[in-house]
């Protein structure tokens, strides 16, 4: 059991150390809320996070905010719920007309890893941590 743990932490950690690297060169993360972007802060997630539903934007307003800044490419990290699912369709397809590229390779993959676990990006970094301590406990 110990092993497997340990495995997903791994696969976990260096996904998020992927995450801080695109979104520190440059391409901007896309999440639902403020405490969403406050957990990828904590997770030293530098870079510009948008947020779209807490942050009184809807989505033509983040797609145009996008549009303005001059991205091309977008990661779209929401939550892992049905709400966050029909954001993530309804988004990407928003951002497919405006012909920006939404990156849905980190939600895909977390959503793989700890997806029955977890609802939502606002909890991430508080899963990391217990994650560890039960790695530490075993």
């Amino acid at each position: 059991m110990s092993e497997a743990l340990r495995r997903k932490a791994e696969q976990v950690s260096q996904l998020i150390q992927e995450l801080a690297n695109e979104a520190e060169k440059g391409v901007p993360v896309i999440v639902e809320g403020k405490k969403d972007a406050a957990a990828l802060r904590k997770l030293a997630v530098k870079g510009h996070i948008i947020c779209v539903k807490n942050c009184r934007k809807n989505l033509a307003d983040v797609v145009y905010e996008i549009e303005e800044k001059g991205y091309r490419e977008v990661i779209l990290l929401m939550d892992f719920d049905r709400r966050g699912k029909e954001w993530t369709k309804r988004l990407n397809e928003h951002l497919e007309h405006a012909k920006i590229k939404s990156n849905m390779r980190f939600w895909r993959i977390l959503h793989g890893l700890v997806g029955r676990e977890l609802k939502d990006v606002e909890g991430l970094h508080t899963y990391i941590i217990n994650l560890q301590r039960r790695i530490g406990n075993s």
